[in-house]
């Protein structure tokens, strides 16, 4: 197993660092703002991804996606976790799952989310369904010709930029998950309230409610009943790339307070020379080495064929639950560095600390991670997380 980049990947990883920078000259505009930067700068930026080749990374080049493996996907979303205030939403990824979709939905729904044109937003939390999906309240009713709506979702992550929504909900008197394609300006469609979170994300997460809202059967995704399933395959995908921009984020946070260690000086030495400092750097470039080979190494398992797709869930649960609780750990040692000024909100060790928080939160929390992977252990035993053969 070679985990040397190619040429190619050492060019992508470049080219997805150039537009990092990019991205980095707005953090303060969109702290400044509380997160949304304006319509305008949001397109420039959009059409640079898409010059880049970094725009829709997880679509076929055939469809108008950047055509990249996982592995290759990982590398990119490594170096969009270094910028703050969730700019990496800009160079949007489609929901994985939109590739199940006919011929149709593709037209209607994919192919302009890949064109920059439109946007797509996953909405399965419910007030009283977040850690477990299963227990949501969201139903779909068979009428004439399709499906109408009825419940509430919340933390729909996009939903206030979102053209259409993928909503989970069950259908039919047997409770079938089903993911259905919602416009998001179909009567009956609310956008309730858009709550103002810990960190200044250039999108929001609303909350939104649905009343007899119909649904053709045409904009039914994947077919009824396969919900759960389609559900789990956007959350494998979306916990690797979490854990990738994860390592990226602390990966920032260390050079940044390494660089203010070497320069900063206190009892006529440099701070970097006091050995309680060495240890927080020592400490945080292991979090980081050990955390980005494993993330690597899953990413490229899911690329090889016949992996085991129940396995590679528990994985990519283990990438997610070591990365993003590890990031937490370096970036609070990294704003200790920097003392006063790294409690300053214009220093982004500051917002990183913010904003890093939610990773052990959203597409499931450090406790569900653990129950999967714990699962997973008790059903095949601990020869189902090892290295593939």
């Amino acid at each position: 197993m070679d985990f040397r980049y190619t040429p190619e990947q050492t060019e992508l990883k470049a080219r997805a660092a150039a537009y990092t920078r990019l991205l980095m000259r707005y953090e303060e505009q969109s702290e400044e703002a509380g997160g949304p930067l304006p319509a305008d700068t949001v397109r420039e930026l959009t059409r640079a991804a898409i010059d880049a080749g970094v725009y829709a990374i997880n679509m076929p080049a055939e469809w108008g996606g950047a055509g990249l493996s996982l592995l290759d996907q990982v590398i990119v979303e490594e170096e969009f976790g270094k910028v703050t205030n969730c700019l990496w939403d800009i160079p949007w990824r489609p929901a994985n799952v939109l590739a199940y979709g006919t011929e149709a939905q593709r037209e209607k729904y994919l192919l302009p989310v890949i064109r920059g044109e439109r946007f797509d937003a996953f909405a399965v939390t419910e007030p009283g369904a977040g850690s477990d999906p299963g227990s949501g309240t969201s139903t779909a009713t068979r009428t004439a010709g399709g499906w109408l709506l009825n419940g509430e979702k919340w933390f729909v992550t996009c939903g206030d930029i979102a053209d259409f929504l993928l909503v989970q909900a069950d259908a039919g008197p047997g409770r079938a998950a089903t993911l259905f394609l919602v416009d998001k300006q179909a009567p009956g469609v609310e956008m309730t309230r858009v709550p103002r979170f810990m960190h200044s994300a250039v999108n929001g997460h609303p909350e939104f409610r649905f009343t007899d809202v119909f649904v053709p059967d045409e904009d039914v995704l994947g077919g009824v009943g396969n919900g759960y399933e389609l559900t789990k395959e956007w959350f494998t995908d979306e916990r690797l790339m979490i854990a990738a921009r994860t390592v990226g984020a602390a990966e920032r946070a260390l050079e940044l307070a390494r660089d203010w260690a070497v320069e900063r000086r206190q009892f006529g030495s440099r701070i970097a020379d006091f050995q309680l400092i060495q240890g927080m750097l020592a400490d945080s470039a292991v979090d980081i080495a050990v955390n980005r080979a494993y993330t690597h190494q899953i990413a490229w398992e899911a690329d090889q064929p016949r992996t085991d797709r129940k396995t590679l869930h528990a994985k990519a649960s283990t990438a997610k639950l070591a990365a993003s609780e590890a990031a937490g750990r370096v970036v609070d040692r990294c704003l200790q560095i920097f003392g006063g000024r790294g409690y300053d909100r214009s220093y982004p060790v500051e917002r990183m600390y913010r904003e890093l928080r939610v990773d052990r939160i959203w597409e499931g929390t450090s406790e569900i991670q653990r129950l999967i992977i714990a699962n997973e252990l008790i059903k095949r035993g601990t020869g189902a997380l090892a290295l593939p053969r």
